[in-house]
C-alpha cells in the first residue's frame, strides 16, 4: 500500500487502485499515523491530532475509528502505547531522497509532490510544525536543485514555479537568487533586477534589514552584464484604495497562489460579495512581488462587441507605439500584438454581463501570449478550459449573542465598526451596541457591500434604529457612493443587476425557491416549483452565485438572506406565493410520512440526519399551513414530524408547534387530530414536565380515536393513560391493557409494551423480578431492530432495577451503554441523568476518581445542552454527591440552581418531592428538624400513588426517626418502604447509611391507617 501526503492525502493499493478514506477524523487519523513515517504513535497523541482540544466523549473512540481505516484496507499494527501504520509513505523517500543531494534524486524528490503538505489537515493545530518541516525541505530542495540545472546551463523550464514560490515565501533571499539566474539565462535581465528590487522592498519594510552580500553580488553582476535601464517600473493602472481593506487578507494570499499557478484564475460571488476589490487588492500584492504590469479592466460599462476594446482603452494610454503597428486588425488582433510576449496581469472586473465575450477573448489572449496571466471577476465562471475558481465568500459573520470580543474578531463586524466609524465618529462595538451589530451582520449575511451601505445609514440613524428597520431593507439601504457603479449604489440594484441576467425559466425558479428555509435538495426543489429542466436550472443559479450549494452528500441549494428576500417579492408579484407555498407542505408533509417509521428501526440515524438538513423546511411548512388557514397540513405534518422533533432534541419547538396545530381552526381528520393529541401528550411528559399538563391531551385522544389506528403513539396511549392515571389516584395500574400490544406484530410496539409494563408494575409496588425481566426483553427487542433511543431508554429502565438489586458494577455499565447508544442520535440532554447515576452508584462502591470523573463528562455534555430540565435534573444529582461528601454549602447552591432553572416550569411533583427529602436530610444534618419535618411532610403529599417516590419519602422519614430516637420506628418506616417497593433497595445511598445502623431483619411493615399516625408522629 501506498500513502501520499506530498499535496491531497491519496491512499492506493500496491497494483495502483485507490483506496478511499472517507471523513475528516479518519483521513487526520491516517495523516499523523503516515507523517510519523511508520513509526508508533501514541494514542494521546492521535487523540490530539483528531480531535484536538475537544476530545472524544467514550474512551473507545480511538480504538473505533482504527477499526474503520482497517475496514478501508488499511494496514494498522497495534502496539503497547499507540498504532503504526505499515505502507510505503512519500515523505520517507522524500526525505531518503533529499539527503543524497545529487540532481537526479532531488528531480525524483520534488516530483513527488502534488501540491501543499497535509493539505487535508493545512488547518489542524496538531500539524503545523510537520508541514512547516516538509515546506522548508521542499524549497531548500527547489533550491539545489535550481542551482544544479543552472550550473549546467539549463534553468528556463524553472521560471513559472520559482516565480510561484517566490510569491508565497517573498523573503527567501536563496529563491531570489535562483529565479533572477534564471530569468537571465531566459534574456530577461530586467524581470530580474525587478526580481532583487522587490525583496529589497519586502527585507526592508518587513525586517528592516538589506538583502544579503551574497545577492547583492549577484545584483552588481548582472547590472554589470546588461544595459537595463534600471529607472523602469512595472506599470498599472491600479488606483489606490480610497477605504482600508477588511477582512481578506487570508482570500488575498490564496488568490495569489491561484495566479501563480494557473494562468486563468475567476473570482466568483453574488453582487455585493467584495469580487472587485479583493481582485484589486491581488493585483496590488502580485505588482510588489512579481516582475511585468499589471493592468485594471472595468467592463461593467461595456457591451459584448466592446469586451477587447476596453482591455486596448486600459492599455492605451502608453501603448499607442504598438497599437499603431496593428492598426488594421480588429481590437482582439491588436491586444494580441500588444501582450504577446509581454509579462502581464490583466484584471478582467465584472465579465457576468459579456461573460461569453470576456471568455472568447481571454481564451484567445491566453493562447496567443504565453506570459500572459488574467484575473477575472465575474457572478459566474467563464468557462475557458484551464479557469480556476475562488469563491468570494460572505465575510465571517458573529453567532447570535456574541460578546464584543466575540464579535470584533469576525470580518463583517470590522468592516461595520471601520465604515461606522468614519460616517459617525467615535462609533464603536461596545457592549451597549454589540447585540444590534451582530443583529445587523447576521441579516445581510455579511456581504461586504451591504454592510457599507447599512453603515453609511448610520449618519442619520442610530445602530439600534438601524437593526430595528432591517426587515425593509432593499428601501432602507438605498444611498452608496454617488460615484459608485449604478449597480451597487443600492442593495436592491446589485440584485437587480443579477436578476435581469437571468433566463425567464431561470426567474420562475429563483422565485419560488423562496419559500424554502434552510435550502432544498435538487428532487424537493423540482417538486416545489414544478420548473422543467430543474437540474440545470439549479446548476446555472449556482453559476451566476445566485444560490449556494452545500458540499454534502446530497447537495444542497439554498440563498443568502438578502436574495431571498427579493426572491419572495418577485414571488409575491408573481401572484405564486400560496400555490407554492402548499407544494412545498405537501412535499414535506410526504417527506416526512415517509421517513417517521424509519426513526423507529436501525435506519433512524441516516433519516435523522436527513430530517435534521429540512428542519427549517418542515417548521415553516407548518408555521405557513396554520396563517393560510390550513388546519389540516398543519396537523398532517406536525403528526409525521414529531418523532423526528422529540429524538432530534426539539422538544420545546416540536411542543409549540403541535400545540399551535391543535389549536388551528379549520376541519381536521378526527384520526389525524387524536394522533396529535396523542403526541402532544408524549412531548408534556418528556422531562420533568407535570403529568398532569398531559390530562387533556389524552382525553381527546381516547375519545377522538376509533381504536383501530395504525400510528403507533395512539396505539400505546390506553397503558399511558392508566400509568398516569394510578400516579393520580393511588390505584393500582391494570396490566392487562397492555396484552395486545405485548404480541404485536410491530417489535417497537412490543418493546415499548415490555417497557411500559416494567414501569407500572414499579409504579404499582409489584416484583422486582417480573419488572427486570421485562425491562431485559425491552432491551432484547430494541437491540433487534436497531432502535437507539428505545434502547438507551430500556437499558437505563435495566440498571435502575439491577442496582436496586446490588448489582452496581452491572448497572453502572449499563448506564454506560445507554449514554452511548443515546449519544449516537446526539440527544445529550437523555445522556446527562445516566452520567449522574453512574457517579451516585461510583460513590457506594467507593471509588471517589470515578464519580469525579463521571461528573466532569456530566459536565462537558451539559456545556451543549439548553433544556432546563435536563440541567436541573442534573443539578439535583451533583447537590446530593456533594451532600453525600459532606459540602452542605455546595450542595445547597446546587439545590438553588436547579430550582432556579425550573421556577418558571410545571415541574412534575415527584421530582420537586426528591428534592424537598435531598433538602431535609441537609437541614436534618445542620440540627434543623423543624425544617427537615416540614420538608417531608410536603413531600409525601407530593409522592401518593407513585410507590418508588413514595418508599423515598420513607426512607427519608426513618432518616428523621433516628433523630430523635425512634429507632423501632425507624426499622418498620424501612421495612414498609422495602414493602412498597416490592423488594430491597441497594442503589439509595441514604438507604444504605441508615441500614448499617438500623437492624430491619425482624421489623414488620405499617399497615396503610398506623403508617399515617406514625409518620405524624414522627414529623411533628
Amino acid at each position: 500500500m501506498r500513502i501520499s501526503l506530498l499535496g491531497p492525502l491519496e491512499v492506493r493499493t500496491d497494483d495502483g487502485a485507490p483506496v478511499e478514506v472517507a471523513g475528516a477524523r479518519l483521513r487526520a487519523l491516517l495523516s499523523a499515523l503516515a507523517a510519523d513515517g511508520g513509526r508508533v504513535v501514541p494514542a494521546g497523541r492521535l487523540v490530539d491530532a483528531v480531535w484536538g482540544e475537544q476530545p472524544p466523549s467514550t474512551g473507545n473512540a480511538l480504538q473505533a475509528l482504527v477499526s474503520r481505516l482497517r475496514r478501508a484496507g488499511v494496514v494498522v499494527e497495534a502496539a503497547a502505547v499507540g498504532y503504526r501504520v505499515v505502507a510505503d509513505i512519500d515523505v520517507v523517500r522524500f526525505e531518503e531522497l533529499v539527503r543524497r543531494r545529487d540532481t537526479s534524486a532531488l528531480a525524483e524528490a520534488l516530483g513527488l509532490w502534488r501540491g501543499p503538505a497535509l493539505a487535508d489537515v493545512a488547518d489542524n493545530a496538531y500539524f503545523q510544525g510537520t508541514i512547516a518541516r516538509l515546506t522548508e525541505l521542499r524549497l531548500a530542495a527547489v533550491e539545489e536543485h535550481a542551482e544544479a540545472e543552472l550550473r549546467r546551463g539549463g534553468g528556463e523550464e524553472l521560471t513559472a514555479e520559482l516565480t510561484a514560490l517566490l510569491a508565497e515565501h517573498p523573503l527567501r533571499e536563496r529563491l531570489a537568487a535562483a529565479l533572477m539566474r534564471a530569468l537571465c539565462a531566459t534574456g530577461r535581465p530586467a524581470d530580474a533586477l525587478t526580481v532583487y528590487e522587490r525583496l529589497r522592498k519586502a527585507l526592508a519594510e518587513e525586517l528592516g534589514t538589506d538583502p544579503s552580500a551574497r545577492l547583492s553580488a549577484l545584483h552588481t553582476e548582472i547590472l554589470r552584464e546588461s544595459s537595463v535601464d534600471t529607472q523602469s517600473e512595472a506599470r498599472t493602472n491600479l488606483r489606490a484604495g480610497l477605504t482600508s481593506f477588511v477582512g481578506r487578507d487570508a482570500d488575498v494570499a490564496q488568490v495569489v497562489k491561484l495566479v501563480a499557478e494557473y494562468r486563468l484564475t475567476t473570482l466568483t460571488g453574488p453582487g455585493g460579495a467584495g469580487k472587485t476589490r479583493l481582485a484589486t487588492e491581488t493585483a496590488r500584492t502580485l505588482l510588489d512581488r512579481t516582475p511585468g504590469d499589471v493592468w485594471f479592466v472595468a467592463l461593467a460599462p461595456v457591451a459584448d462587441a466592446d469586451v477587447a476594446q476596453a482591455v486596448l482603452s486600459a492599455l492605451g494610454l502608453r501603448e499607442q507605439g504598438q497599437l499603431g503597428l496593428v492598426a488594421g486588425g480588429t481590437a482582439a488582433d491588436r491586444a494580441v500584438s500588444v501582450l504577446r510576449d509581454r509579462e502581464v496581469l490583466l484584471v478582467l472586473d465584472n465579465c457576468e454581463h459579456v461573460v461569453d465575450a470576456a471568455a472568447e477573448l481571454a481564451d484567445r489572449l491566453l493562447g496567443e501570449c504565453p506570459r500572459l496571466r488574467i484575473l477575472a471577476t465575474s457572478r459566474e465562471p467563464l468557462a475557458v478550459t484551464g479557469e480556476a475558481l475562488w469563491p468570494v465568500a460572505p465575510l465571517a459573520l458573529p453567532p447570535e449573542g456574541a460578546s464584543v470580543t466575540e464579535a470584533m474578531s469576525c470580518a463583517s463586524v470590522r468592516l461595520l465598526a471601520d465604515r461606522a466609524a468614519a460616517v459617525r465618529p467615535g462609533f464603536e462595538v461596545a457592549e451597549a451596541t454589540v447585540e444590534a451589530v451582530t443583529r445587523i451582520c447576521r441579516a445581510l449575511d455579511g456581504m461586504p457591500l451591504a454592510v457599507e451601505l447599512a453603515a453609511a445609514r448610520l449618519r442619520s440613524l442610530t445602530i439600534a434604529q438601524l437593526a430595528a428597520r432591517l426587515d425593509d431593507r432593499f428601501r432602507l439601504l438605498n444611498a452608496g457612493s454617488r460615484t459608485a457603479m449604478p449597480q451597487h449604489r443600492t442593495l436592491r440594484a446589485v440584485v437587480d443587476w443579477s436578476w435581469e441576467l437571468l433566463s425567464e425559466a431561470e426567474r420562475t425558479l429563483l422565485r419560488r425557491l423562496a419559500v424554502f428555509s434552510g435550502g432544498a435538495t435538487a428532487d424537493a426543489a423540482a417538486a416545489v416549483a414544478k420548473t422543467d429542466d430543474t437540474a440545470d436550472l439549479l446548476a446555472a443559479l449556482v453559476d451566476k452565485s445566485l444560490l449556494v450549494v452545500s458540499q454534502a452528500s446530497e447537495p444542497r441549494y439554498g440563498m443568502l438572506e438578502t436574495i431571498k428576500a427579493y426572491a419572495a417579492e418577485r414571488l409575491d408579484e408573481a401572484g405564486e406565493r400560496e400555490s407554492v407555498r402548499r407544494a412545498h407542505a405537501e412535499w414535506f408533509a410526504r417527506f416526512a410520512e415517509t421517513a417517521d417509521p424509519h426513526l423507529r428501526g436501525a435506519e433512524q440515524l441516516g433519516w435523522l440526519a436527513r430530517l435534521a438538513a429540512d428542519h427549517g423546511n418542515l417548521a415553516s411548512a407548518v408555521r405557513g399551513s396554520i396563517a393560510a388557514g390550513d388546519a389540516a397540513m398543519a396537523v398532517r405534518l406536525v403528526i409525521a414530524a414529531a418523532w423526528f422533533w422529540l429524538l432530534a432534541g426539539h422538544k420545546g419547538e416540536g411542543q409549540e408547534l403541535i400545540t399551535a396545530a391543535l389549536a388551528a381552526p379549520g376541519e381536521v381528520d378526527a384520526e389525524d387530530r387524536a394522533a396529535a393529541n396523542a403526541l402532544a401528550a408524549v412531548f408534556v411528559t418528556a422531562g420533568l414536565a407535570d403529568f398532569g399538563s398531559a390530562d387533556d391531551y389524552l382525553r381527546n385522544a381516547m375519545e377522538l380515536s376509533d381504536r383501530t389506528t395504525r400510528h403507533p403513539v395512539l396505539r400505546f396511549m390506553v397503558s399511558l393513560q392508566e400509568l398516569l392515571s394510578g400516579l393520580e389516584t393511588g390505584v393500582a395500574p391494570r396490566l392487562d391493557t397492555l396484552d395486545d400490544l405485548l404480541t404485536d406484530e410491530d417489535l417497537w410496539l412490543r418493546a415499548q409494551a415490555r417497557m411500559n409494563r416494567a414501569q407500572l408494575l414499579l409504579a404499582g409496588g409489584g416484583g422486582q423480578e417480573a419488572a427486570e425481566a421485562d425491562a431485559a426483553e425491552s432491551v432484547r427487542l430494541f437491540r433487534l431492530i436497531g432502535e437507539r433511543w428505545g434502547t438507551s431508554l430500556a437499558l437505563g429502565n435495566l440498571a435502575d432495577l439491577v442496582a436496586r438489586r446490588g448489582e452496581l458494577r452491572l448497572a453502572i455499565e449499563y448506564y454506560g451503554e445507554a449514554a452511548t447508544v443515546v449519544s449516537e442520535i446526539g440527544t445529550l440532554e437523555d445522556v446527562l441523568w445516566l452520567r449522574a447515576r453512574q457517579a451516585q452508584l461510583h460513590w457506594l462502591l467507593g471509588d471517589v476518581e470515578a464519580v469525579d470523573a463521571a461528573l466532569a463528562q456530566a459536565d462537558r455534555d451539559a456545556a451543549v445542552v439548553v433544556y432546563p430540565d435536563a440541567l436541573a435534573g442534573l443539578a439535583q444529582a451533583k447537590a446530593d454527591i456533594a451532600r453525600w461528601r459532606g459540602d452542605a454549602d455546595g450542595a445547597r447552591a446546587e439545590f438553588d440552581r436547579a430550582e432556579g432553572m425550573l421556577r418558571h416550569l410545571s415541574v412534575h411533583p415527584s421530582f420537586q418531592a426528591t428534592v424537598l427529602l435531598s433538602r431535609a436530610y441537609l437541614d436534618a444534618e445542620a440540627g434543623d428538624l423543624a425544617t427537615a419535618a416540614q420538608r417531608r411532610r410536603d413531600a409525601v403529599r407530593m409522592t401518593s400513588g407513585d410507590a418508588m417516590y413514595l418508599a423515598q419519602a420513607m426512607v427519608s422519614i426513618a432518616d428523621h426517626a433516628t433523630r430523635i430516637g425512634r429507632t423501632e420506628d425507624a426499622a418498620r418506616l424501612l421495612k414498609t418502604a422495602e414493602t412498597l417497593r416490592g423488594g430491597p433497595d441497594w442503589s439509595l445511598p441514604d438507604l444504605v447509611r441508615l441500614l448499617e445502623i438500623v437492624d430491619i431483619e425482624a421489623a414488620e411493615a405499617f399497615g396503610e391507617t398506623e403508617l399515617k399516625a406514625v409518620m405524624e408522629s414522627v414529623l411533628g
